[in-house]
């Protein structure tokens, strides 16, 4: 058996667990006992050794015996660049090899968090998904993940050898692809809005997006705004650029839609998840994912009844004569939010 330590680390959250990992060689499988797990807020600590080791005393006292992980993958949220990172919203470089002296484990590795996601997929069970299409599922073929939460994440794993590799990809930063007259004006409207001369996919298929699709439609008039959503708009624009932000009107504008209490905020989710299943489908499109393409990120399983509403999978697959290919394509939900710690508990213990 072996001890590993994974952690997905945040701007503002850290989550660390403490698991125990043991290889069944003949059926080439590994079982995870999950021992201990807790989470910090990132911004109450100078750097993330502190909070393994305040961690790793609560594990040692609340068990009842002194705990050493011998390998540790930690998902962040930034770029890895040589097993070292500057993190997106936190003042840290984290450097896989100081951290292994100064936490005395001998294998550290800092993967980007959404390859974590990646590999949380392998660790997934069937209740963990929801299922949009069923498909064709056909082995020894790639796996697609694409997740809008904050940003748009999208890689893919390809089998091969008795192994399994992910693949970071910036797909997210793509070009936003106008399919109907309504999608033209969004794209024209962001970029006079922000004075730019393109429009990635991510400013419309993300948190930000669902925001951006709101503003496009209730500045056209689309349907008339309601003042409790208004006052939330109003206080997000004033905390912008401030370190702590109060409200999330991507989140309120979801959840009316759901309770389709509010009419400009039915059409802003419509907008929004026909366009996130038209990129999950040009995501499909480059990579045949008969292995399953997996939605994961934040909003996803937030807005599940509306992702099975049709309007997703009718975008995912409207796709002209390649149609017939796509709706063969295993298409899943992630329920499961902690899929990025188990994806870094995966990815331990193939140091």
């Amino acid at each position: 058996m072996t001890l590993l330590l994974a952690g997905d680390i945040g701007g503002t959250k850290t989550i660390l667990q403490l698991v125990e990992a043991k290889r069944e060689e003949s059926k080439g499988t590994v079982e995870f006992k999950s021992l201990y797990e807790n989470r910090y807020s990132s911004h109450d600590f100078p750097d993330l050794v502190p909070i393994v080791q305040k961690f790793l005393a609560e594990a040692n006292e609340k068990l009842g015996q002194q705990f050493q992980p011998e390998k540790a993958c930690f998902a962040i949220a930034g770029p890895v660049i040589n097993n070292t990172v500057k993190l997106t919203n936190l003042p840290w470089m984290l450097d896989a090899k100081l951290l292994e002296n100064e936490l005395g484990v001998s294998q550290v590795s800092l993967i980007n968090d959404f390859e974590a996601v990646g590999y949380g997929i392998l660790g997934l069970t069937d209740n963990d998904l929801e299922t949009l299409q069923v498909g064709e599922p056909q082995g020894d073929t790639p796996i697609a993940v694409i997740g809008a939460g904050t940003g748009l994440g999208e890689c893919f794993l390809i089998r091969g050898g008795g192994a399994v590799r992910v693949y970071a990809t910036e797909g997210g930063h793509t070009d936003f692809a106008p399919r109907s007259e309504l999608e033209f004006d969004l794209l024209k409207y962001l970029l006079a809005k922000h004075n730019i001369d393109r429009v990635s996919v991510e400013r419309v298929v993300s948190g930000m997006g669902i925001v951006a699709i709101y503003q496009f439609l209730r500045d056209r008039k689309s349907a008339a705004e309601s003042p409790e959503i208004a006052e939330v708009l109003r206080k997000w624009e004033t905390e912008i650029g401030s370190s702590e932000i109060t409200v999330d009107p991507g989140a309120v504008i979801g959840k009316a839609a759901l309770e389709k209490s509010d009419r400009l905020c039915d059409k802003t989710l419509e907008l929004f998840v026909g366009a996130y299943g038209a990129e999950a489908g040009n995501l499909a499109l480059k990579l045949l994912p008969y292995g399953g393409l997996y939605i994961a990120g934040g909003i996803a399983a937030k807005i599940l009844p509306l992702m099975k509403s049709g309007t997703f999978m009718e975008a995912f697959n409207h796709k002209g004569r390649m149609r017939v290919l796509l709706e063969k394509v295993p298409v899943h939900i992630v329920l499961n939010p902690k899929v990025g710690l188990i994806g870094a508990a995966i990815r331990a213990s193939n140091l």
